[in-house]
């Protein structure tokens, strides 16, 4: 077996692929009572896949229905595999793959967003600088002092990753981020 393709533990290498490894957006619609998110996050966990983004919040209040939305990686075969998997949850209503709807609808991907608070210390220019970049990326100052600023930014994740990589030098001491919410473009719903 070639040392790339030996075995990890992790469902990405149970059969050799050729196809190449994707970021998908899912998102899964699911009853809110207790212990439903545990048992999707299980179904990753106890597979080997990996989830590079998780948010979850309670959207149709009258229904008591919540949207988890997952951000992960994997072929196309592993990705069908986890969507499949995911909609023989009992609690779960729905199940979509963002990323293939977008596709279908002509689109690159979907609409994805995310907050991040970001902690800044700093003095004088440090300060100044700060402000000014903040204020290049669209940031909003949430509290300050003297001595720091906690920003607010919501964007792609590139342009908050690119946001944090430019505060770091400045004084960064503390990164808090939401995770993607997403939807897709056009007129239809989940």
């Amino acid at each position: 077996m070639n040392a790339h393709l030996q075995p990890t533990g992790s469902a990405y290498f149970i059969s050799p692929e050729t196809t190449a490894v994707e970021s998908h957006t899912l998102s899964v619609l699911v009853d809110n009572e207790p212990g439903v998110l545990a048992r999707v996050i299980g179904l990753f966990s106890g597979r080997g896949y990996n989830i590079e983004s998780l948010t979850v919040s309670e959207t149709e209040h009258q229904a008591h229905l919540s949207r988890i939305t997952i951000v992960t990686r994997g072929t196309p075969h592993v990705l069908e595999q986890i969507k499949a998997q995911l909609e023989r949850i009992v609690p779960v209503h729905r199940v979509v793959d963002l990323t293939v709807r977008a596709r279908e609808l002509g689109q690159d991907r979907p609409i994805e967003r995310e907050v991040a608070l970001v902690k800044v210390i700093g003095e004088g220019d440090m300060r100044a600088e700060t402000l000014r970049l903040a204020d290049a990326f669209h940031a909003k100052v949430v509290d300050a002092t003297v001595g720091h600023f906690i920003l607010e930014i919501t964007g792609k994740s590139s342009k908050i990753d690119q946001f944090v990589a430019i505060m770091k030098p400045l004084g960064l001491i503390e990164v808090c981020r939401t995770g993607i919410a997403a939807m897709n473009r056009g007129a239809q719903g989940m």
